[in-house]
């Protein structure tokens, strides 16, 4: 994969923090701080997905309703000429 340069500024006591935590792990601050990005945005998508469900939970019974059938089975067929 390609690597893109990106310059940041911190203060003293954050570069002295991400240098030893790098070290403490073995990689290099680079690679730390990529860590730490990737991290946040997989907590990002994580979040996503947890609020999506959550809200698929409590509107379960509506979509149950509006379709009229089982949400994990599919539609209950209609009667004739009918809804």
């Amino acid at each position: 994969m390609a690597k893109t340069q990106l310059n940041v500024r911190v203060d003293e006591s954050t570069a002295e923090a991400a240098r030893r935590r790098a070290r403490q792990r073995g990689v290099s601050v680079n690679r730390y701080i990529e860590e730490l990005v990737q991290r946040d945005a997989g907590e990002a998508g994580r979040t996503f997905v947890d609020a999506a469900a959550d809200f698929m939970k409590q509107y379960e019974s509506v979509f149950a309703d509006e379709f009229r059938g089982d949400p994990v089975l599919g539609p209950r067929p209609r009667p004739e000429g009918g809804r």
